[in-house]
């Protein structure tokens, strides 16, 4: 489950890229597209993190993994929040420092802290 977690958050990151990069160059209908494969991948990465999540759930680890999943959900609503603002024509440089921000804490606790990454323990 840790490879379909991984690649659903890539091709996320990828289409977040790819969303604001439409809306600045003002092809609305393919930042709009962008955008709704985006919040199929949500569904993706909340499906996958959740497995992840349950197989935590009977070990000592548990607390990092309710981390792990509060962070990974501000990394959600930071790229839901960027496309926003992007799409409205706002400032998003907030929203990006949240983005990098929880990104980097769950790279950390996924690959570094907790032990169900893609190495085999």
């Amino acid at each position: 489950m840790a490879h379909l977690h991984i690649t659903s958050w890539v091709i996320a990151f990828a289409l977040v890229g790819l969303a604001t990069t439409f809306t600045r160059s003002g092809n609305e209908k393919a930042a709009k597209i962008s955008q709704m494969i985006l919040r199929a991948t949500y569904l993706l990465i909340l499906y996958s993190g959740g497995s992840l999540f349950a197989e935590y759930m009977g070990s000592d680890q548990i607390g990092l993994a309710v981390v792990k999943l509060l962070v990974g959900l501000w990394v959600i609503a930071a790229m839901e929040m960027v496309t926003v603002k992007y799409k409205k024509k706002k400032p998003a440089g907030a929203w990006w420092a949240q983005l990098v921000i929880a990104g980097i804490l769950a790279l950390i606790l996924g690959f570094g802290v907790l032990p169900l990454g893609i190495l085999p323990a």
